[in-house]
């Protein structure tokens, strides 16, 4: 890029994501919809660690790391600066799922309780990709990590994934939507959405990880639209508490996503467990129904 052009990239490269990292593609897709006056706050995770090894930065927007726990509560602070000083900038808070569903969720209900201006993204990567691929209450049920590891007495994980677009809708936030990297048009009409709606929005991504996963790093995207295409993740809008817009599909069966990744290879080797496979296609027909998502094919 040349001039001007470049000067548009407000997520550069040079970072030190691994090849396919998802995190680093939404990272792009989000300040392209976002745009130049914006100021991220990052919580610690992946996304601050590949993205600023002091004293390199990949965002050429203004950035400020905060701990686990807190990116909201910095954000709040700086919406409320901002108020004060009469200035518009746009404020997104974003996290990984650990620093999201987890770590963070205290200051996340209270500043959505209190009504703040800004925009929370969560790349939702499934676990603790930085510190170990540890679960997290994003990661889906039955996956492999290393506190949930499959073996002679475990299938993997045996909870559910949070709902957490549900949650932070109950407290009233006027926009929450999810999104998949696999899709970046419809992701950045929904970034746009968000930091121009006033009060709290929620946004969460869905960002496959290669070296959590399991997957040849070339194989993100395929991953991320078999994700949706099995009905395993929906593409939604919610306004006011309502679901709105939904992206619908000719359903696929779950297992053309499971056999793609290492984290469920145990549920087809050494022999195929179809009792376990059932109830994860149990929850992709829940999905299915409770969204309306299946595109009827005619006879």
């Amino acid at each position: 890029m040349k001039g001007d052009e470049a000067a548009c990239v407000l997520f550069d490269a040079g970072h030190r994501a691994c090849g396919g990292c998802a995190a680093a593609m939404a990272a792009r897709f989000i300040l392209e919809a976002a745009g130049k006056d914006t100021i991220i706050v990052s919580s610690t995770g992946c996304m601050e660690v590949f993205s600023t090894p002091y004293p390199e930065t990949a965002w050429n927007v203004p950035w400020i790391h905060s701990l686990f726990e807190n990116n909201s509560a910095v954000a709040s602070g700086i919406v409320a600066s901002l108020k004060k000083q009469g200035r518009k900038e746009k404020v997104i808070a974003l996290g990984g799922d650990g620093a999201t569903f987890d770590i963070g969720i205290l200051c996340i209900s209270g500043a959505f309780e209190r009504g703040h201006d800004f925009t929370y993204i969560c790349y939702d990567n499934e676990a603790y990709m930085n510190t170990g691929i540890q679960r997290s209450g994003a990661t889906p049920y039955d996956a492999s990590t290393t506190t949930s590891p499959a073996g002679k007495c475990s299938y993997g994980n045996p909870r559910p994934k949070k709902d957490l677009p549900a949650i932070l809708a109950a407290h009233g936030a006027p926009y929450v939507a999810t999104a998949s990297i696999a899709y970046p048009p419809d992701l950045k009409k929904k970034v746009e959405k968000a930091v121009n709606t006033p009060g709290p929005c929620y946004i969460q991504i869905h960002a496959p990880c290669c070296t959590g996963w399991g997957f040849e790093s070339e194989k993100t995207i395929t991953i991320g639209k078999l994700a949706i295409e099995t009905g395993l993740w929906v593409n939604y809008e919610m306004e006011e508490g309502k679901v709105t817009r939904v992206k619908k599909v000719v359903r696929k069966p779950v297992e053309a996503y499971l056999t793609e990744q290492k984290r469920f290879r145990h549920l087809f080797k050494p022999k195929r467990n179809d009792a376990e496979i059932a109830k994860i296609q149990a929850i992709a027909d829940r999905n299915a129904e409770k969204f309306g998502i299946d595109i009827k094919l005619k006879a």
